[in-house]
């Protein structure tokens, strides 16, 4: 399986993922015990790497990156300042945050496309399939995690709803996975610890486990404002990706 490893593309996701995980820590409470600008750095290498995305990846990524930020900004005043889902460190929505969810979106979505990644993609979804009803479920074990449960049961019926879209979400979630266990460790945000810190009978970890259900909304609300103002490449664009998905493997 990993005698034909080979990567295209890794410039441009490595890039997102170092980003994210640096960034989160120069924004992270131990930091910040000794400047006072943690999160202004974090905002600048965002911006940076965010900018160099935007010019190493294709056009319809291009827009998709640049009708997000938007959306994102949108999606987190609502949530975390509007209803109290998560709280910020400095309880405001950091800068980075927004194009962090562009560069999310970008980074998994040419993971998707590596010739390696596609070949063995059945593979790649059984597996993360599988780890990730084990994640979730050892989150509800030990540590009551009910809403993140309740996340990863919602992700599981968009997979089986959404068949074509399971490599492209599966890998989301643990993207998700991956920049929210660093964010809370870190203390750039927490959950509070019960759903929107409201219903006391859906306990939820600090970060859920399966939030990753919710960046779906993200993908599918960039999808849906491409298809808005972009209607006929929008059908060529599904037209392609029909044609591909039909297209004997080699």
């Amino acid at each position: 399986m990993f005698a034909d490893f080979n990567l295209k593309f890794a410039h441009i996701y490595i890039a997102g993922f170092a980003v994210i995980g640096l960034g989160l820590m120069i924004d992270s409470l131990y930091v910040a015990q000794f400047i006072d600008y943690g999160q202004e750095i974090t905002n600048s290498l965002v911006f940076i790497v965010y900018l160099w995305m935007l010019f190493k990846t294709s056009k319809i990524t291009r827009i998709l990156m640049l009708v997000g930020v938007p959306i994102a900004l949108v999606g987190e005043i609502t949530l975390s300042i509007g209803l109290g889902m998560y709280t910020y460190r400095l309880e405001n929505v950091p800068h980075y945050v927004p194009l962090g969810h562009a560069i999310v979106y970008a980074s998994i979505y040419y993971i998707t496309k590596e010739p390696w990644v596609r070949k063995h993609q059945q593979a790649i979804i059984r597996f993360l399939y599988t780890t990730i009803i084990v994640y979730s479920t050892l989150w509800l074990v030990f540590a009551q995690d009910v809403f993140g449960f309740m996340c990863m049961v919602i992700a599981l019926y968009l997979f089986k709803k959404f068949p074509d879209t399971k490599l492209f979400f599966l890998l989301m979630f643990f993207m998700v996975v991956y920049l929210e266990l660093i964010g809370t460790y870190c203390g750039c945000w927490v959950w509070p610890p019960i759903w929107f810190d409201m219903f006391t009978w859906i306990p939820s970890a600090n970060p859920p486990s399966g939030i990753g259900a919710a960046y779906f909304l993200f993908d599918a609300s960039c999808l849906l404002a491409y298809k808005i103002f972009n209607l006929q490449k929008w059908e060529r664009l599904r037209r392609h990706q029909s044609a591909r998905a039909v297209a004997p493997q080699t």
